[in-house]
């Protein structure tokens, strides 16, 4: 049998054979070993891992890379992130959000990424430009990733004229996804009860900027999970953030991952962001913010990690690489052994998949030849090390390359 694409010597997780894949018509074809050489391009994974593409739910690509516009704020309010990036919004044009976007997507495809759920900002101080912006990239990058807009009301929804009809505008010309903040409305539960309206009137997931903070007695996450089960919403609805769950006991942390698991709604934990905001009411010994996911995903609650912000004020760092991203969450949480490392390398694959309702997913027989290289045995190894991904196929395709450092001793 001829392949298009024969990758060779691959190491699949959780295998300890080398295989074979081979690829045909952006499809996988086979997955054997020895399956000879008669393709159209030979690769030899030389006993890499080799991984379905990660997948990223939750980034902001319209509001990336402003870090050298509006730098992080002084002092130690959260909220002044969002102060500075509102006040330069009204510089923002579809051609400078597409630029800033186009830098930031190629960052994430470089690094393994082949799914993305991006969030889009629409309000009266940015009008659609943003969306605009980012919309363009889903066929300008198509051959190397996925890529859908969830369009939200960071500047709030009840409290902002003209947001609303912004938004229905940005869902009937691409947008797949609605959605909220919450906490930039003085009535919360009445942003998110519309939110939901919309998401059924349009028939769309809803993904949410859900419960910043540090009081886990106050959850808006109640009413996200009343709602998903009153109009049948379980495994469409997805929340980021969620730093209150931090600050609650172990006990109440089991009863809300139940609650989750129960509703079907899905967390999205976004280290660098809410390690970079949270505890700022503090001058010492100062509070985390990031969610224990393991704890939750125990109880057999739907988690993930992404990125979302990369170089501006609410994250001044960032390169949009996931294994690094979960990483910092393993250090931060203090997940160490193998088995929560291998856990933790599904947040970023199998359990994101899960969360975009991808049908087709893995590296399996009859999947999309999504296929990433990583310079590491397995995938505990690849999060110790921080393991750089050497190549990409999208789609059977090769969509990227990356040379391994070569060291030059003297004589």
């Amino acid at each position: 049998m001829e392949f298009d694409l024969l990758l060779r010597r691959a190491r699949l997780a959780d295998a300890e054979a080398l295989t074979d894949i081979g690829v045909t018509g952006g499809v996988i074809a086979a997955i054997a070993p020895d399956l000879g050489n008669a393709a159209g391009e030979v690769v030899d994974a030389g006993g890499c891992l080799v991984a379905p593409g990660f997948i990223e739910t939750h980034i902001h690509l319209d509001k990336s890379g402003i870090i050298d516009r509006c730098g992080c704020a002084p002092g130690r309010n959260p909220h002044r992130a969002m102060e500075r990036v509102s006040a330069v919004k009204h510089t923002f044009t579809v051609e400078d959000v597409n630029a800033r976007a186009r830098a930031t997507i190629e960052k994430a495809i470089s690094h393994g990424t082949m799914t993305m759920r991006t969030h889009a900002e629409v309000d009266p101080l940015v009008g659609l430009r943003g969306f605009q912006g980012v919309k363009a990239l889903v066929d300008a990058y198509k051959w190397a990733i996925d890529l859908e807009i969830c369009v939200m009301p960071q500047e709030g929804l009840l409290d902002s004229p003209g947001t609303e009809e912004l938004m229905v505008e940005a869902l009937k010309s691409g947008a797949t996804v609605i959605g909220a903040a919450p906490n930039y409305d003085r009535d919360r539960a009445g942003q998110i009860r519309r939110v939901f309206e919309l998401a059924q009137e349009f028939d769309v997931d809803v993904d949410m900027h859900l419960d910043s903070g540090f009081d886990p007695n106050d959850l808006d996450l109640r009413l996200v999970c009343e709602i998903t089960d009153r109009i049948g919403w379980g495994g469409r609805v997805a929340f980021g953030h969620g730093t209150k769950i931090a600050s609650a006991t172990p006990e109440h942390q089991d009863r809300i991952g139940k609650m989750m698991a129960d509703s079907g709604v899905a967390l999205a934990v976004l280290p660098a962001t809410d390690l970079f905001l949270m505890g700022r009411d503090q001058d010492h010994n100062i509070r985390r913010g990031v969610v224990d996911a393991h704890r939750l995903m125990a109880q057999g609650a739907l988690c993930n990690l992404s990125t979302n912000n990369v170089q501006n004020p609410f994250t001044p760092f960032g390169d949009a690489q996931l294994i690094r991203m979960a990483n910092l969450y393993a250090n931060v949480v203090q997940r160490g052994d193998a088995d929560e490392l291998r856990k933790t390398w599904d947040m970023f694959t199998a359990n994101s998949a899960k969360v975009l309702r991808l049908k087709q997913y893995g590296i399996a027989v009859g999947n999309p030849a999504d296929l990433v290289v990583v310079d590491a045995p397995d995938p505990v190894a690849a999060l110790r090390g921080i393991s750089p991904v050497l190549m990409g196929f999208k789609r059977g395709r090769r969509s990227f390359s990356r040379a391994r450092a070569e060291l030059h001793p003297p004589g």
